[in-house]
């Protein structure tokens, strides 16, 4: 066959095939038809990172402000409790919280999370949304990060597997249960209430859990005098403590920023970057109150209280990031901030030992942000006063008294107390048999 031959050949035979490939193409759905489900299916997965990141600053964190002797359990707290949450979340909390039809009061579905089949077509895929894979996977991230809240409460006294039991529960029932009330589509949602990404249903859940866990479990040794001094119990490394923070206000964009749940339109996008830009400002006047203020008090800043006030600014515009303006969002941080330096010493003087300052973190500054809500009306302009005082109420009292509950089961049935001399020689030695910093003297 000549050349000449060949090339005519092939041209009938691309002939031939024109009409075949037009009519696949018509067929194939558009960019405009898959487009939104991909997009937010990667918002939710980069999301969902930046918020497992969290973890590593939950860690850092922690590890910073307990004493030398208690890094490693600490630290094996934190990797355990979100390997633990993974499993329990896929076994029984995703279909908990996410029931689909919502019947009363507790979501009905006890059953583990099944993903779509591998190479799913756009024919077969719930195009008006995103991938089951990628939301398991950011929500879970949020879990993970409530029973971080509680690790560092109680650290440095509570014995590891009580501890890990607890999370067991928190992350497969009581989290699931209480969460499907407003984002499983349930009577808190019905009735009004907002919480954009979490103020009450992460954080104010976590620090009600640890509340409940410190009371039960009193405080460290010599914390307090029997004449109510405060006797200080400095951190073992501020540096990892800053680095904590600074992972957390990182991972604090995918927290917020995902919770937008939505990236297909143009509406959508610049709303996530609304979102943080909001997050961000709240961070720094968080940080910035708590900065001025321990001066003004104390004629000193204090490092732990500012890394606080920034954590605190975060959690504080969690519940509505997106409606505020940047100066709104500004007050609402700021706020946080102040809230986190006249919390610390008042859960003090109460005999709260709350080793990392998270009760007031996460627990008071959340329900302070929950409420600012209502400054704006939320992102659809309906939230009030009352009904953001509703769900606060809500939540506290089932987190406060169901945790309560399994704490004083624990501790009748299995003790979760360390004795003393565990606490003198630390938790690393005693419950684990290692050290975080061998070569160097305990303290």
């Amino acid at each position: 066959m000549t050349l000449k031959t060949r090339l005519f050949a092939g041209l009938l035979g691309v002939a031939a095939l024109t009409p075949a490939m037009a009519v696949a193409q018509d067929a194939a759905p558009g960019f405009d038809e898959i487009g939104p489900y991909i997009m937010t299916t990667l918002l939710f997965l980069v999301g969902g990172f930046l918020v497992f990141w969290m973890a590593a600053g939950f860690a850092m964190l922690e590890a910073g402000l307990v004493r030398s002797k208690n890094v490693t359990m600490q630290l094996t707290k934190n990797i355990a409790l979100f390997s633990i949450a993974s499993i329990m979340y896929w076994l029984i909390g995703f279909n908990l919280m996410y029931p689909g039809e919502f019947n009363g009061y507790f979501a009905p579905n006890f059953v583990p999370t099944v993903l779509e089949p591998v190479g799913l077509g756009a024919e077969d895929a719930a195009l008006d949304y995103a991938s089951v894979g990628s939301d398991f996977f950011f929500q879970l991230m949020f879990v993970a990060a409530t029973a971080s809240i509680v690790s560092g409460v109680l650290a440095e006294r509570i014995k590891l597997w009580p501890f890990l039991i607890f999370v067991v529960i928190l992350t497969g029932i009581l989290y699931p249960i209480s969460g499907s009330w407003q984002w499983g589509g349930g009577w808190l949602s019905e009735a009004g209430f907002s919480d954009f990404a979490g103020s009450t249903i992460v954080h104010s859940v976590g620090g009600w859990a640890a509340l409940a866990g410190a009371i039960v479990l009193g405080a460290r040794k010599g914390k307090y005098g029997p004449d109510g001094k405060v006797n200080p119990m400095p951190g073992s490394n501020l540096a990892l403590a800053t680095l904590g923070t600074f992972i957390l206000w990182l991972g604090w964009f995918g927290f917020n920023g995902g919770s937008q749940l939505a990236a297909g339109t143009v509406g959508d996008i610049t709303d996530v970057s609304r979102i943080f830009a909001n997050t961000n400002m709240a961070a720094a006047s968080g940080a910035v109150a708590a900065l001025i203020l321990t001066q003004v008090l104390y004629g000193k800043v204090d490092l732990t209280m500012v890394l606080n006030g920034a954590l605190a600014g975060l959690v504080s515009i969690t519940a509505e990031p997106l409606a505020p303006s940047l100066f709104l969002s500004l007050i609402i941080g700021g706020i946080g901030g102040v809230i986190v330096v006249f919390t610390v010493p008042m859960l003090d003087k109460m005999k709260i030992d709350d080793v990392v300052g998270a009760i007031p973190v996460h627990l008071f500054a959340g329900i302070w942000g929950t409420l600012a809500v209502a400054l704006t009306g939320g992102y659809h302009g309906e939230a009030t006063w009352g009904m953001q005082i509703t769900g606060i109420i809500a939540y506290g009292v089932f987190t406060f008294v169901a945790s309560l509950v399994v704490w004083f089961i624990l501790k009748a049935v299995m003790g979760i107390r360390a004795d003393d001399e565990a606490q003198d020689v630390g938790l690393d030695v005693s419950e684990l048999g290692m050290e975080a910093y061998p070569d160097f003297s305990k303290g």
